[in-house]
């Protein structure tokens, strides 16, 4: 056949100018170019070539010349039958791939062992992939001619760079590092982005974790443990050198891509996976019950001593900023409903659970890095300070919203301005700068305040917050989320008072950081209108970048 003196690659698996052919008892460039050299007509030395060689069929002899003809060259008929035969064989051998039991892998090693001299012939090549594709398990020697190979890596499919990554650690952080890294990028577009779209929280779990990257991974890792330990002893490395928080979101993210696609071989190996599937039900619903409480308690309360260490990965994903938001959003929820049913917070068991998963959250760097897998405690100062102090806010603010709907002769404006708008209590003060779950309260209630368009409750408490979000898990989650709800009140930075709030005394104080200023850019994008000129050359020059 044609192909016996072609194909690509250079060198075989156990030949050298062959491509494998003489290994396997075909005769090929080594066995032609002998025959041309030591024969007396070289025509004829050709055509009993072509004869021994060609598709050996009687009734197909007499049918060459008519082809020949029409023009047909034998390389492209070669060719069209060599096509038509790959891709029978191919199919037999998916089907056999199908099939279960020890005669499947004899079958398929023996064929492997029969085809893989010739592998470097493209055109023969994609039947050697499909018997390795299909085999559950592949000789060490097969595998590192391939790796040593970059064609033949490349023309793998990812059934068999499992096989070759499984091994070669390096190997598979060459393939996964780009993915990583678009992830991040992808996450950071969003939070930085000059258009509102429709927010960095919108979207449901399910919905975000079919973005291609995570799908890709998923991919990748299929139902190869040691391939999906590879990739969390990544995530953990990374989060730990870069404390970047979208680390913890693609763990969680992963785990439940898998858990979508059923791959119990990981799934069930993985002991954060039942807590996980719940908080990520939790998130969903928008909604803690008691029933989940109860379990995502119980998860917790199941750990005994010489487990610890799975504390590190429950506080991986409980760092993920759409973890901290919705366990603070649903601490809040329960906060108001304290107020309004006159309650004390200690008294609210669901709030004390979400707490402590906060706690934990927020604690996984440190966790991480010191190997120290111990949950932290909620110090009592939180219960019995912060939170009768954030109550007292929220209290002031309806107070003032119901103020604000008497007519405005009725209103009582002097002791609504003392009683009722002044500093916040100094036990809210204090404990945002001493405790990074009120830190994490603070920053939900601020946005509550926004939200609401509360223009007074939100100059009351932001000024507190700029000391005490740098380096906090919820940062630029927390930034990004504050410009969306002040874009949406942009008439109000026509008033000094709340440009001097928001700017002077809250973004100039922790101006410096690169992150701080493309949320600012964000903000002055939208309300640039609304603002004098004086007041945004100022704002401009402060936002100029430091460094190029």
């Amino acid at each position: 056949m044609s192909t016996a003196s072609g194909g690509g690659g250079s060198g075989g698996s156990g030949s050298s100018g062959g491509f494998g052919l003489e290994e396997i008892g075909i005769p090929g460039r080594d066995y032609l170019r002998e025959a041309l050299t030591s024969c007396q007509d070289p025509l004829k030395a050709i055509e009993d070539f072509q004869i021994e060689n060609g598709v050996l069929l009687p009734s197909l002899r007499p049918m060459l010349p008519l082809l020949d003809l029409h023009g047909i060259k034998r390389l492209d008929f070669h060719n069209s039958v060599l096509e038509d035969l790959r891709d029978k064989l191919i199919a037999q051998i998916n089907d056999l791939g199908t099939t279960e039991g020890k005669e499947k892998e004899k079958k398929l090693r023996d064929l492997l062992s029969k085809s893989f001299p010739v592998i470097q012939i493209k055109e023969v090549r994609p039947v050697v992939m499909s018997i390795l594709k299909n085999m559950s398990y592949i000789e060490d020697r097969y595998l590192r001619f391939l790796v040593r190979d970059k064609e033949l890596y490349a023309d793998c499919d990812i059934e068999i760079k499992r096989h070759l990554w499984r091994d070669n650690q390096s190997l598979f952080g060459d393939e996964v590092s780009p993915l990583l890294s678009q992830y991040i990028k992808d996450k950071e577009n969003v939070l930085f982005t000059h258009e509102t779209g429709t927010g960095f929280f919108n979207g449901s779990p399910k919905s975000r974790r079919q973005s291609e990257v995570i799908q890709k991974l998923a991919e990748m890792i299929g139902n190869n443990v040691k391939l999906y330990d590879m990739t969390l002893q990544f995530l953990r490395t990374l989060f730990l050198r870069t404390k970047n928080v979208h680390y913890c979101t693609l763990r969680s993210e992963l785990l439940m891509a898998l858990h979508d696609r059923e791959v119990q071989d990981v799934i069930s190996v993985d002991p954060c996976h039942k807590f996980t599937w719940c908080l990520d039900a939790c998130i969903r619903e928008r909604n803690v019950d008691v029933k989940r409480s109860r379990e995502l308690q119980g998860f917790l309360d199941a750990i005994r001593r010489g487990q610890e260490q799975v504390l590190g990965d429950l506080s991986m994903t409980l760092c993920d900023p759409f973890a901290i938001n919705f366990l603070s959003q649903s601490a809040m929820k329960l906060v108001n409903h304290q107020v309004e049913k006159e309650g004390l917070p200690r008294d609210q068991p669901v709030l004390h659970l979400l707490l402590r998963m906060l706690a934990l959250g927020l604690s996984a760097w440190e966790m991480i890095e010191t190997q120290d897998f111990r949950e932290p405690k909620i110090e009592l100062p939180l219960l019995l300070q912060f939170l009768p102090a954030l109550m007292s806010l929220i209290v002031d603010d309806q107070v003032r919203a119901l103020n604000f709907k008497f007519p405005v002769e009725e209103r009582d404006t002097a002791s609504i301005i003392i009683d009722h708008s002044g500093p916040p209590p100094d036990m809210y003060d204090v404990q945002v700068s001493q405790c990074p779950i009120a830190a994490t309260l603070a920053m939900q209630y601020t946005l509550q305040t926004t939200r609401n368009k509360d223009k007074v409750g939100t100059m009351r408490v932001l000024g507190i917050l700029a000391q005490n979000i740098r380096g906090h898990p919820f940062e630029d989650a927390f930034l990004h989320s504050l410009v969306t709800s002040l874009i949406a009140i942009k008439d109000e930075f026509e008033n000094e008072d709340f440009c001097t709030s928001v700017f002077d005394e809250f973004f100039f104080t922790c101006i410096n950081v690169d992150n701080v200023n493309r949320h600012l850019i964000r903000l002055l994008w939208w309300i640039h209108p609304k603002l004098p000129a004086a007041r945004i050359d100022t704002l401009l020059k402060v936002a100029e970048p430091t460094s190029t």
